[in-house]
């Protein structure tokens, strides 16, 4: 019977090798300035990296040689994190636009001016129009509203609807995406 391996946490699966992980014999090295400084052996880069009092972290093997950087290995890592990580949240960022059944005529222009400029910035929108108390009583009001919104906003800005309109407990949802 042959036991597995403990599992490991996704970070350092993900962490680059770094100091003596390294496997190349050469390395094209980087200093902690960001200035290229050539085509060196593992051994002369790591001297370097141990006289800076600093790690050696290989930044890509894609190459050969790999390319390697003198910096502080945890910072390097935190760096790396924030940018996944900020690069993750504006790629699924819905906006939200609330607007009710009796919205006057120049409200409706400035919700639809917002709601262009979201999508022009490549952004969802999630259309809300809310419906209060005998309010509910109007969904076909509340379709024509909705489709009107929509067909000003085609005239602006081309628009697809993600997800069609669905009737949920505070009125009527849709979401809109850049076609």
């Amino acid at each position: 019977m042959q036991i597995s391996p403990p599992p490991q946490n996704k970070k350092l699966l993900n962490k680059p090798p770094t100091n003596q992980e390294i496997k190349a014999s050469k390395v094209r090295l980087i200093d902690e300035n960001g200035k290229q400084i050539g085509v060196v052996s593992l051994e002369e880069a790591l001297s370097l990296a141990r006289e800076k009092n600093l790690d050696l972290v290989q930044v890509t093997e894609k190459v050969d040689p790999p390319v390697c950087k003198i910096v502080d290995a945890s910072k390097y890592l935190y760096a790396k994190e924030k940018k996944e990580r900020k690069g993750k949240k504006k790629a699924g960022e819905t906006k939200q636009v609330r607007f009710s059944l009796n919205i006057s005529q120049h409200d409706l222009e400035t919700k639809i001016d917002q709601v262009e400029k979201f999508i022009k910035e490549g952004k969802k929108v999630k259309l809300e129009l809310v419906l209060k108390g005998r309010e509910k009583t109007f969904e076909g009001l509340a379709k024509e509203k909705i489709n009107y919104f929509i067909q000003i906003l085609q005239e602006k800005v081309p628009v697809k609807i993600e997800r069609e309109l669905k009737k949920e407990g505070i009125g009527f949802t849709l979401i809109l995406v850049k076609k």
